[in-house]
């Protein structure tokens, strides 16, 4: 038994090593691996536990997710700077799919307010706007004189 809570135990540290966890998840964890690791040893089928990405219900409202700092995933609750990578990485999801799912309208940004607003102003200061619009002006004259 102190074999398989050790192990329990260096699994779960591992995960709360690259993830921030409060209290209760982390004991949550703890108890669902130390628990996996004991139908494992028996030779049971380990049953995975039903997360907030099988329901149809988010765990995070729409209100809430969509923060001026950070958003919010709605399947999983963890909070980051846009959500697009994380979709595709750990659900496996597509922007398309996950707006279908919860609802999100096309004009919401998956990326929070301040961080869309700092690249934008990169964007200013680094003239991009400007070298674009160059770039489509020598596009389309490139395009009269072949006509």
């Amino acid at each position: 038994m102190a074999n398989l809570l050790e192990m329990a135990a260096e699994i779960v540290s591992s995960h709360a090593s690259t993830t921030a966890l409060s209290k209760d998840d982390l004991l949550n964890e703890l108890q669902e691996v130390y628990k996996a690791l004991q139908q494992l040893e028996k030779g049971e089928e380990v049953a995975a536990e039903t997360t907030g990405e099988e329901s149809a219900e988010p765990l995070v409202s729409r209100k809430k997710a969509f923060g001026k700092n950070q958003v919010f995933c709605m399947m999983c609750g963890k909070g980051m700077k846009t959500l697009t990578r994380h979709l595709r990485t750990s659900h496996n999801m597509t922007p398309k799919e996950y707006r279908q799912k919860f609802d999100v309208p096309r004009n919401q940004p998956l990326a929070a307010r301040a961080y869309s607003e700092s690249r934008r102003q990169m964007a200013l200061d680094r003239g991009l706007g400007e070298n674009l619009a160059k770039a489509r002006a020598a596009k389309a004259k490139a395009r009269a004189k072949k006509k």
